[in-house]
């Protein structure tokens, strides 16, 4: 089995809350099967809590079970790989019973096909509203997924969500499972990032516009700040030579220059991630080194160590001494577009904005590597790095 791979999602040491969380899923998923309603397990957490591990967990254990009918659905190509990867490695589980959603809805739907439990991982990025152009002509996707199985097992994280089209609050994932047995696994505790949970709460903070702060240092995770993006790349690029699986991440934003869309600052200069066909997902790709890679590519996987360039959406405001959202400065129109059943705030759209930071920051297990465009903000975090020191 793929090492990187293996290491994410199989890995052989679970924690006693791991292993209590499939216990209480696999008793409930029983449950369900032998029940007569569309039951839910929700599994919720933050980014490096071990969802994915606890899930396909539960994945292995019934798709490799020739007595139920299953499916692993994920709405995001580069994860979807991955998935397909794992299965070709574990007997038992087909490739062709690993989905994107819409894929999965309309093949069902006009074969009348059934299932025992449908497993979703980052459900969070099901489409909530319909979508003509992907194809899909449903209302809801977690509708039509309960309405085909007796078990959906669902993997969310709110702060991870970041477009209309695949819009979820609590609020509207309990209006979708209305008055289906459901029941919510936590996981809340850190195991992705070596960092300490005051570490992960300054992160946290940070990305939520709240006062600026020296980064703890009270673990082995290793941080820095930088005063250009040349510079971090260097460092990044010495990191993957030594550890391996360490890239450089930006947010959207980013001008255009004698044509180029590149990611440009100071002496840097390097072109976003690119959608490739080819199997091995970005993240694994030795060519990526030379990209700048975003959520599309990175959402779901771990990196050693991250490289994160910031980018011109993202501000400085002296007088509360905090990271500020500029949702003007944003450039990827998919965040913004309406619809016509939630009007979304202000708020709502630099939250979205925000979740892409957050989540690309806690991509690397032992390191974070940080400087940001914005020359007033990139002052500020550099001058708080050195004073700490």
């Amino acid at each position: 089995m793929n090492a990187i791979l293996k290491d994410q999602f199989m890995i052989d040491q679970l924690s006693e809350h791991q292993k209590q969380a499939i216990i209480d899923i696999n008793q409930y998923i029983n449950e369900g099967i032998s029940g007569n309603k569309h039951a839910v397990a929700v599994i919720q957490g933050a980014a490096g809590t071990g969802k994915s591990v606890v899930l396909m967990n539960l994945v292995t254990k019934y798709m490799t079970d020739s007595r139920y009918k299953t499916a692993l659905v994920v709405n995001h190509p580069e994860l979807f790989k991955a998935y397909q990867d794992l299965a070709r490695d574990i007997p038992g589980i087909k490739e062709k019973s690993i989905l994107r959603p819409t894929a999965l809805i309309n093949r069902a739907q006009k074969n009348h096909w059934k299932y025992d439990v449908i497993f979703v991982d980052e459900a969070h990025l099901l489409y909530s509203k319909s979508e003509p152009y992907a194809h899909y002509r449903g209302e809801n996707q977690l509708t039509d997924l309960m309405n085909l199985a007796k078990v959906v097992v669902v993997v969310y994280d709110f702060a991870q969500v970041f477009q209309s089209k695949m819009y979820w609050s609590k609020k509207l994932l309990r209006q979708t499972i209305s008055d289906h047995p459901y029941k919510q696994f936590d996981m809340d505790f850190q195991y992705r990032m070596v960092a300490s949970p005051e570490q992960v709460d300054w992160m946290d903070n940070f990305t939520s516009e709240k006062v600026l702060t020296p980064f703890p240092n009270n673990s082995k995770f290793d941080f820095k700040v930088f005063s250009t993006a040349g510079s971090l790349y260097e460092a990044i690029k010495k990191k993957n030579h030594e550890v391996g699986l360490s890239r450089v991440v930006a947010t959207s934003g980013f001008p255009r220059i004698d044509g180029r869309h590149n990611v440009e600052m100071d002496t840097f200069s390097l072109p976003w991630d690119e959608w490739d066909p080819q199997r091995t997902h970005w993240a694994k790709r030795e060519s990526s080194i030379t990209q700048v890679g975003t959520i599309y590519t990175l959402q779901g996987f771990d990196l050693n160590y991250v490289g994160m360039i910031i980018g011109p959406s993202f501000g400085y405001d002296p007088k509360t001494d905090s990271m500020t959202i500029i949702p003007e400065k944003y450039s990827h129109k998919e965040i913004f577009k309406k619809r016509k059943d939630i009007k979304f705030s202000t708020k709502e759209y630099k939250d979205f904005i925000a979740n892409v930071l957050n989540v690309l920051i806690k991509r690397g297990k032992y390191g974070m590597y940080l400087t940001a465009y914005d020359d007033a903000l990139r002052e500020r975090l550099v001058d708080l790095y050195q004073n700490k020191k």
